[in-house]
């Protein structure tokens, strides 16, 4: 991989935590970056809030950057694009989440079909130890995939899976004694 001076410079800041690093990351790529967001979200006001918070998590994880795994440029995309996707999603689902009573047929379930059990699973997770709950609220209740939790959560990915085995296998006790 051949790094340019500048992406040399930028990474070398980053590493030091060094706010520069944010001003040439800023001026190098932001246009770059805005247009994979605007691409994945075809909403520029949703796009301008992605760009600025894909560099504000770039910021957070400046020291977890690696130059021998991605070049610069590819951690960027990443990092923009799930960020994207993540805001496209919140998104749409606050139209999503707007009841259409005329429409709705909540009010024609019979509670008889519905297994109570499975109501509070947010409860029974509640329950489990710490390290479980994080994993499988990462996976379940945030929509991450197992790779995005052992980035975000600083966890590797064995442990990841395995926790979310054994946190899977502690619910089963509870809805299938």
């Amino acid at each position: 991989m051949s790094i340019t001076p500048t992406e040399k410079k930028i990474i070398e800041l980053l590493q030091k935590e060094d706010q520069r690093a944010l001003n040439l990351l800023y001026e190098h790529y932001s246009s770059s970056l805005y247009g994979v967001i605007l691409k994945i979200t075809i909403n520029e006001e949703i796009a301008e809030d992605a760009l600025q918070e894909t560099f504000v998590k770039v910021w957070k994880n400046a020291r977890k950057y690696d130059p021998s795994k991605a070049k610069l440029f590819t951690w960027l995309f990443r990092i923009a694009r799930n960020t994207a996707i993540d805001k496209l999603r919140s998104f749409n689902n606050r139209f999503q989440k707007e009841v259409q009573i005329d429409t709705s047929n909540v009010y024609i379930l019979p509670s008889s079909n519905l297994n109570q059990d499975v109501l509070d699973i947010k409860e029974h997770v509640g329950r489990l130890e710490e390290k479980y709950q994080v994993v499988l609220k990462a996976l379940f209740f945030e929509g991450m995939t197992q790779q995005e939790a052992s980035e975000e959560l600083d966890i590797p990915l064995g442990t990841i899976k395995s926790r979310l085995k054994i946190g899977l296998r502690e619910l089963k006790k509870v809805y299938d004694p």
